[in-house]
């Protein structure tokens, strides 16, 4: 299937493509209009901060590359939309690309209800633990990013995701330079923090064609404990131009990415110990004495008169430490990734024009565990097949990931007049597989087995999933520009067959599917004259179910799963919205009222800690209603200096308490508020740039977040502040031409606070070790040469 999915649509387009270059040249404004997003906002210059949606009937607001460039490199583009209002976004790393931590959310719908994608091609979810897709930090260099537009509401129609019920995030790369040019930069900051970008830019090399090739790399020790978080990346791109007729272009992304990972947390661990305490990397024999007590406690909570395993280490921990999950040994994620496609560009006519884009995803991953809830038996494999006769009260627990994803997306478009017509269809087939497998550890002075290694003979395997997912989605839209006045409206349709195949253990098999094949989304937009616009719009949606052994329906027993795949209903929402915009010369201004209606939210209850592995129980939580408003304003007060800042109020509350399918009340989560989601959230910042001379100060305020469904547990309100100051040398001439030195600091005020929630899930009460610390005040240095 993914190899006939890999082809679909190319033959065509590639003959359509050849038959417009022996067509007529068509006016400039329609090859504009032809690659222009429907989220892609007008009415800004190349040097807004920030575009607010000009022109569109839905709350859209763009940063562009010039705003990244003010951040320090290697800063995940997620952690440049944190400004906007809407935006809720966490991490425990200073550049937020620490994955295990990185969170986004949007008016109260997180991240797995979120859509994203890259140059049309989709993301997935970008959870942790991905079975869809990947995280853009992984996707693409941060240095190659053109643009990244948020849909704080509802993305438009033709967005290639089955999860954007909250909003979704579009990024989009750079094209190719026009000139030869050789990009770099350098960095160096705390925690021994390295990271290094170049891209060597071909420039015209004839008859419109271009492309670069690039480089990156990063590697930072851990701000707390023992560890590293690494990773090479390379991006390659190719066009070819045909001018007003069209373009091919074609692109291979790579990325490796290992790193450590922070000791998840909870209220409790954090009073005893404090948001320091970290794995014990490092000190192996203070971990494998856990491991014995542990051992023992077990054994004689079997019995009372049961002999120890491990007599010498009778049955309390050593001082300091109260339970079992207060320290690990290690932890930490590996990815492996390759992403490529081509896309077809054809201007046929003067009215009609066509996009294609195929795409195929490889995806090899890890999460690494070393784990003391069981022990290595004797006679284990080591890594080399060899018997283990040393075992360990420890053994290294991975979960281990495989994605194949291939697809195609096709947009036909018709302009006539003041009417713009569309059609599209986008198909995907995926192939994903997770294991949850164990390997032994040995006894000795040392760990046997690397953390970030991906690893070889296992000892036991829990269970081992195949899960295919197969979407179909296509989609019409109209727009009709009556002056003044501008119509738009239209549909999609989806279906999403998933299907669980039992490879190993006492796992899932079965399918299910989602279905719904009318979509409907309409707005309006009223220019009211001297820069003012009135716009509202009112959308449908809906996620699919997610295929895997740790999350969506198949992360149950089989009775379980049969019991509700026949009754089980897809998550959908209802968003209506309405605002005004202002653009006055220096001045953007943006107000916005949402509503939204959430239909059968499914909540995933965390049973045990995290290191337990025990599978998540799933409910449906009926109805959630969130409301709220949101207003931004940038304002450019003389050429070098702009002010920008932001507000947000949301309030979504469980409108249902949480019942079984025999109606016994599980949970009264009825008029809860929704787990992290501040209702308060203020953000603002200041920037200076005179071409010589560069700075940047903001700040990130948001009020406290409940981390449990019936809001007994939560973490307060923090505000952070991050800045930056550089120089660009002029004249210099040749090579150090545009050469640049600049200096960041993160967190500025050494905020000590709780990042991310929800780490290791929620619970409906009570304290939960699921809570990350968020990185101390940092410092680096970067010099540059060609942005």
């Amino acid at each position: 299937m993914i190899e006939r999915t890999w082809w679909v649509g190319v033959a065509p387009v590639a003959l359509l493509l050849a038959q417009a270059a022996e067509a007529q040249e068509m006016p400039q404004d329609t090859a504009a209009a032809v690659t222009q997003s429907d989220d892609t906002p007008t009415g800004g210059t190349g040097s807004d901060i920030v575009v607010m949606g000009f022109g569109k009937s839905r709350q859209v607001q763009t940063v562009s590359a010039i705003d990244m460039e003010r951040l320090t490199p290697g800063t995940s583009p997620l952690k440049a939309v944190a400004k906007l209002p809407g935006v809720n976004f966490q991490s425990s790393d200073a550049f937020g690309a620490y994955e295990w931590s990185t969170r986004i959310s949007l008016r109260g719908f997180n991240q797995n209800q979120l859509g994203f994608t890259l140059d049309g091609v989709p993301l997935g979810d970008m959870s942790y633990g991905n079975v869809n897709g990947l995280h853009v930090s992984r996707a693409i260099i941060s240095e190659n990013l053109a643009t990244t537009t948020v849909a704080q509401g509802a993305g438009a129609l033709g967005t290639a995701s089955t999860s954007n019920l909250g909003g979704t995030l579009q990024f989009t790369s750079r094209k190719p330079s026009e000139t030869a040019d050789l990009v770099a930069l350098g960095t160096y900051g705390s925690d021994q923090t390295y990271r290094a970008f170049v891209r060597a830019e071909s420039g015209d090399m004839g008859g419109g064609l271009k492309g670069y090739l690039s480089y990156g790399f990063l590697t930072t020790d851990k701000w707390k404990g023992q560890g590293v978080q690494r990773q090479h990346q390379a991006n390659a791109k190719l066009v070819k131009d045909f001018g007003e007729r069209g373009s091919i272009t074609g692109f291979v992304d790579f990325s490796d990415r290992r790193e450590n990972d922070y000791q998840d947390l909870s209220l409790d661990i954090i009073r005893r110990r404090g948001l320091n305490n970290d794995n014990i990397t490092g000190n192996y024999p203070l971990a494998l004495e856990i491991g014995r007590v542990y051992a023992n406690q077990q054994t004689r909570a079997g019995s009372a008169t049961a002999a120890l395993p491990y007599p010498s280490s009778g049955l309390s921990f050593p001082n300091g430490i109260a339970t079992v999950d207060d320290v690990y040994y290690d932890a930490g994620g590996l990815r492996r990734d390759w992403l490529g496609g081509l896309t077809f560009d054809a201007r046929l006519t003067s009215v009609l024009s066509i996009t294609s884009t195929i795409y195929y995803h490889h995806n090899k991953g890890q999460g690494s565990w070393i784990t003391p809830y069981l022990a290595t038996p004797a006679g284990a494999p080591n890594s080399d097949g060899s018997p283990i006769t040393n075992p360990a009260p420890l053994s290294f627990r991975t979960t281990e990931y495989g994605i194949d994803r291939a697809g195609n997306l096709t947009r036909l478009l018709v302009e006539t007049g003041a009417n713009r017509f569309e059609l599209g269809g986008w198909y995907e087939s995926n192939t994903f597989t997770q294991a949850r497998r164990f390997y032994g550890m040995t006894a000795g002075s040392t760990p046997n087995r690397e953390t970030l290694a991906f690893q070889s003979n296992p000892f036991a395997t829990q269970y081992n999933g195949k899960y295919d997912t197969e979407t179909l989605q296509y989609h019409v839209a109209d727009t009709l520009d009556l002056g003044p006045l501008t119509l738009n409206g239209g549909w999609k349709g989806m279906r999403i067959r998933n299907r669980a195949n039992l490879l190993t253990g006492a796992l899932v098999a079965g399918k299910i599917q989602a279905r719904d094949w009318f979509l409907p989304q309409v707005g309006a937009l009223y220019r009211l004259g001297g820069g003012v616009e009135a716009f509202a719009s009112y959308t449908e949606n809906m996620r699919a179910f997610v295929s895997a052994a740790t999350a969506g329906p198949f992360a149950t027993t089989q009775d379980g799963f049969d019991a509700i795949r026949s009754t089980l209903k897809p998550e959908t929402s209802k968003t209506v919205e309405g605002g005004v915009r202002v653009h006055s010369g220096g001045l953007q201004l943006s107000a916005v009222g949402y509503y939204v209606d959430f239909a059968n939210r499914l909540l995933t209850f965390s049973n045990g800690a995290g290191i337990i592995g025990n599978p998540p129980t799933l409910n449906n939580a009926g109805n959630v209603e969130s409301y709220g408003a949101e207003a931004s304003a940038s304002y450019r007060i003389v050429r070098p200096l702009t002010l920008f800042a932001s507000y947000s109020y949301n309030k979504s509350t469980y409108q249902d308490d949480v019942r079984d399918a025999k109606g016994v009340l599980l949970s009264p989560t009825k008029g809860k508020t929704v787990v992290d989601t501040p209702e308060h959230m203020v953000k603002g910042e200041i920037v200076y740039d005179d071409g010589g001379v560069f700075a940047r100060a903001g700040g990130d305020y948001m009020t406290k977040r409940y981390f449990t469904y019936l809001n007994d547990q939560s973490v307060g309100a923090r505000l952070l502040v991050d800045a930056s100051i550089g120089y660009r040398l002029r004249g210099l001439g040749g090579v150090l031409e545009g050469l640049a030195i600049e200096g960041s600091v993160t967190n500025l005020t050494d905020k000590r606070y709780i990042a991310t929630i929800g780490s290791n899930g929620y619970v409906a009460s009570g304290d939960n070790q699921t809570l990350l610390a968020g990185a101390p005040r940092q410092w680096f240095v970067t010099l540059r040469r060609g942005f």
